[in-house]
Parts: structure tokens; sequence; C-alpha cells
């Protein structure tokens, strides 16, 4: 198993009726490969929008179409669903299929 990890400097995500941009004490993108396999999640800490946790908190539709900027520029963009967690103003975004931009570094 290789997992590889990426500091994120923005977190955008959009439905078909809104769009948002995260601010955020820190974001970090895991890819892990595994059994010829690849899945990615990002881990979302400080968000400061409530109201967007609380729109999620309370909505079965929690899919997501995800573009975020790593640290060193590279953009990367795909598909989740987004897991608010209100008490600790966070969230963790589950990828569902492939990471467009993304090539492994190893």
């Amino acid at each position: 198993m290789i997992v590889e990890h990426y500091d994120l400097a923005v977190v955008r995500l959009s439905q078909p009726d809104a769009r948002w941009s995260l601010g955020f004490e820190r974001a970090r993108l895991t890819v892990i490969h595994e059994y010829g396999t690849r899945s990615w999640y990002i881990d979302i800490d400080g968000i400061a929008d409530r109201p967007l946790l609380e729109r999620f908190a309370g909505s079965e539709d929690i899919g997501v179409a995800v573009e975020a900027v790593t640290i060193g520029g590279r953009t990367l963009k795909g598909d989740g669903f987004f897991h608010p967690n209100l008490r600790h103003a966070a969230a963790a975004i589950r990828g569902v299929g492939e990471l467009e931009g993304y090539s492994p570094t190893r």
C-alpha cells in the first residue's frame, strides 16, 4: 500500500444549484494506492462557514464536485461526498472515481 499526502491551499465545492469556496485553517488530500486501485479523500479543519456545514448536516444530498489546489499549485478535480463535522468545524470529503490532474509522485 502506498499513501500520499498533499496540503491544499484552495478547496472549492459545487452542486448543480450552488458553489462554495471554503475558508479553512488546514486541508489535506490523501491518496491511497492499494491492490491496483486508487482512492482519495480530503480532511478539512477549521471551516469558517457554519451555515455550509449545517446545510450538509441536514441534507441527504451530500454529493459535490470538488476542485482543489495544492500548496504547490497543482489543480485537482473530482467528485465526492461531503461529510460535515459541526462539533469540530471540520469536514471530510470521500472521493468517488478519478481525481483529474493527479499523477503519482513515486
